[in-house]
């Protein structure tokens, strides 16, 4: 995924592509913890942390360089996770 194509991810915010991202997901809250350990042992490639719990929301911090290959991993993971289109302030 080039510079280009981030640009026209709903994903990603394009005011900040140049810098760290906030990915922002929707995932059944039993299967978080499982979320957390997975991406942790891809280590590099970014880290989840939990925004609301009772509502399965959470957040995948990553890199511009690092998401695409963070967000092949994830979708290939035996998990149901929905990405949320992100909000440009």
């Amino acid at each position: 995924m080039n510079n280009l194509e981030l640009h026209k991810d709903p994903q990603v915010n394009s005011k900040h592509t140049n810098t760290d991202l906030i990915i922002k997901a929707h995932i059944n809250r039993s299967e978080i913890q499982m979320l957390c350990k997975l991406v942790e042992g891809l280590g590099h490639l970014g880290i989840v942390t939990t925004t609301n719990k009772e509502l399965g929301e959470v957040m995948l911090q990553t890199t511009k360089d690092c998401w695409p290959e963070l967000k092949t991993a994830v979708e290939n993971m035996p998990l149901e996770i929905e990405f949320l289109p992100c909000s440009e302030h």
